[in-house]
């Protein structure tokens, strides 16, 4: 990418990113795992184990932001075999804030931490004419007492990659809430499924990735901004491998698929809290997806870890990383 040509919404281009981690002065010996291409959180020594912290905002979607906001988080600490604790939230509101907005916040956001069992510690909030939407930006942390915790780059040639949980939810809800007369000509129950799609099935994996975890995941990771498809990417990235992908084995949130084909959204690039990327060695990998099956939860062997680069499908098409989510560019027009 050119150095004077503007960065487009979404995350940064990889190539940039890791050229910015690369220019870091190395960590000292108490950072067991630090900012990487691919991972979601970084591993501390502290005397009481390892500390777990993640942090990401939330700015696509005003819809549940409170909610968003900590699952996001929590399941950027479970992913790597850390159950999520302690939350902080620096929530920036535009000028017009109303006190019913933020209780209406604080209440979706308290009703998240419940579910995943997280405590609200600290943070801050503020009007400020510095945004025109509500942004919360969260952090979340965890202990892990014996020092174990799970990488995005652990996954070894040969190991099975499972899918748990469908996509694309988050991305679906997002577009149903904020998508306005472009999905106004649906129909209202596709909708309606699409948006509530943040609480059944939900965009948590924090139980999934646990389970996974104990089941012994060599590595796992959340996709989020760019999909599945960029999720598959930076599960190679990390580990330095290449991910061969059964694209018939996919699971697939129907509603989310279903809103994406309407607005012309490519589901392997829309948003995909919700699914959780694990790996296993191949003698483990059947009992795993069986655990890990539940009522509410899709889940399935959809591809090998193998020498090399970059994600193809099994007949050696590639699969391109997104430069941008589709949320994203469908917002912006």
């Amino acid at each position: 990418m050119s150095s004077t040509k503007p960065i487009p919404p979404g995350k940064l281009p990889p190539d940039l990113l890791a050229r910015l981690l690369g220019g870091l002065p190395p960590a000292p010996a108490d950072v067991r795992l630090g900012p990487e291409i691919g991972e979601d959180a970084c591993v501390l020594d502290v005397p009481a184990g390892v500390l777990v912290a993640a942090t990401d905002p939330i700015t696509l979607t005003t819809s549940d932001i409170g909610r968003y906001a900590v699952m996001v988080n929590a399941n950027d600490v479970a992913v790597c075999g850390v159950r999520p604790r302690w939350f902080l939230a620096a929530v920036l509101l535009p000028i017009g804030t109303t006190p019913a907005a933020v209780e209406a916040l604080f209440t979706t956001m308290r009703r998240a931490l419940v579910e995943v069992g997280a405590t609200l510690v600290g943070g801050h909030t503020e009007v400020t004419a510095a945004v025109t939407q509500p942004v919360i930006v969260g952090q979340m942390l965890g202990v892990s007492p014996s020092g174990r915790f799970v990488t995005t780059g652990g996954a070894s040639a040969g190991d099975v990659v499972v899918q748990a949980g469908a996509v694309p939810i988050e991305g679906a809800a997002v577009l149903a809430a904020e998508a306005g007369d472009a999905v106004a000509a649906l129909d209202p129950e596709l909708v309606a499924a699409a948006a509530g799609g943040i609480v059944r099935p939900g965009i948590s994996v924090v139980d999934a990735a646990i389970e996974a975890a104990d089941l012994g995941a060599t590595a796992m990771h959340d996709p989020t901004e760019g999909g599945l498809a960029s999720g598959l990417h930076e599960l190679a990235a990390a580990s330095g491998l290449a991910v061969s992908v059964d694209r018939a084995a996919v699971r697939w949130f129907e509603p989310g698929v279903a809103v994406c084909q309407a607005l012309g959204a490519d589901a392997w690039a829309t948003l995909a809290s919700g699914s959780l990327l694990a790996t296993f060695p191949p003698d483990v990998a059947e009992a795993a997806v069986a655990a890990l099956t539940a009522p509410d939860r899709a889940v399935a062997a959809i591809g090998t870890m193998e020498a090399g680069a970059g994600v193809h499908d099994l007949d050696g098409t590639a699969v391109p990383w997104p430069q941008r989510d589709e949320v994203s560019r469908i917002l912006d027009h």
